[in-house]
């Protein structure tokens, strides 16, 4: 079938992207889904920082590729074996899909799966298949997902069901910011009720890392970034202090949490931010990354500190995520009031207006964005 889908042919494009327009609106051809695929109307679709590093170069993806990986829709069709879908369900996507057998996966640890990394570095679906082309050739999935598109053909193991009550705008954000931001809190340092938080860095992930040290019953967080008015929205969303990024801001916290924080999150991928985010971590406290600096960036690390002092430094990637399990629970928060997610949205746009929309996120000022594809 044709599609219409945001095609990147070129990295590390001039900004403004309004004018040199790295994504282009293409039709293109979509085979149907395979075994174990599934075919998904999208309905839409995130602007992430992930999407952001492929179009600047900091992310190295082949090329070309239809991007797009924050995405939920509706089943459309289904490829031979699937199960546990219809026609008709509405579903989130996952931009890490799990094979459920590598070590990881049997681990309980479906983020790490090691065939979804290789699937998502060769640009291609779970096992290697590829579904999009054009007249001169394929065209590489981003991330298993590939949603700035009106149509995708994904793995199974790259969705999950939703409750259809859930307005699938709002359904898009818990498959990355939701789950990346929120269980970096509650799956990688495992806060628990009483705790400090600390957040540095208040994008869509990071916000949504203050979302979910509140509803995990922390007593004081700290929201930190170099923007008044994500300090305000963080301020909204439940951050109990807002520190500006600016001079010697781990001291700054410091001074304000008699020592620092139990707990810090580092959102914003940049080497600054995270040594300022260890410093801003109290004795004994964890420092968690989910941050995504270009690749080959490294970090000096006092190791007397982190022997003696008892810190620990942690990766989360997906925020530790087994999604079939923590995306029902986050939706279920939501529909309580308890993970008000939908104060996230910044704006909603179409997709011809993406490489603008782009634009308002390497600036700075938007938290998400949301494509809508259909009404």
């Amino acid at each position: 079938m044709k599609i219409e889908a945001a095609v990147l042919r070129r990295r590390g494009a001039a900004y403004p992207y309004a004018k040199s327009r790295p994504l282009a609106i293409e039709t293109i051809d979509l085979d149907p889904p395979g075994r174990g695929e599934v075919l998904v109307r999208i309905a839409a679709a995130g602007l992430c920082h992930s999407d952001l590093s492929v179009i600047n170069g900091d992310r190295a993806r082949p090329l070309p590729m239809a991007l797009g990986h924050e995405a939920a829709g509706v089943v459309e069709a289904l490829g031979e074996g699937v199960e546990n879908l219809a026609i008709g369900d509405h579903v989130v996507m996952v931009f890490m899909p799990s094979c459920g057998h590598c070590l990881p996966c049997a681990g309980g640890r479906p983020a790490l799966c090691e065939p979804g990394a290789v699937a998502n570095g060769a640009g291609t679906l779970l096992g290697g298949p590829t579904r999009l082309g054009d007249g001169d050739g394929m065209i590489h999935h981003h991330l298993g997902c590939s949603a700035f598109a009106t149509h995708a053909v994904v793995s199974r193991r790259s969705l999950v069901k939703i409750d259809p009550a859930l307005p699938l705008a709002e359904a898009a954000l818990f498959g990355c910011a939701v789950l990346t931001g929120v269980g970096a809190v509650v799956n990688t340092a495992r806060v628990t009720a009483g705790q400090s938080v600390a957040v540095v860095g208040l994008g869509g992930v990071g916000l949504a890392a203050v979302l979910g040290a509140a509803a995990a019953g922390a007593s004081r967080i700290v929201a930190v970034d170099l923007l008044e008015d994500k300090l305000a929205l963080a301020r909204h969303l439940g951050a109990t202090d807002t520190v500006m990024a600016a001079g010697d801001t781990a001291a700054a916290v410091r001074a304000l949490t008699d020592g620092g924080c139990d707990v810090v999150v580092e959102m914003a991928g940049s080497v600054r931010a995270l040594a300022a985010a260890v410093a801003m971590t109290r004795r004994g406290g964890i420092t968690v990354t989910a941050g995504l600096p270009p690749a080959g960036t490294a970090l000096p690390v006092d190791i007397v500190s982190l022997v003696a002092e008892e810190r620990t430094l942690k990766g989360s990637y997906i925020g530790t995520c087994v999604p079939a399990r923590d995306i029902p629970r986050y939706v279920a928060l939501y529909r309580a009031g308890r993970l008000p997610v939908d104060h996230l949205v910044s704006g909603y746009l179409t997709l011809a207006d993406i490489n603008e929309g782009f634009d308002r996120l390497q600036e700075g000022h938007a938290v998400r964005q949301i494509v809508r594809m259909t009404p």
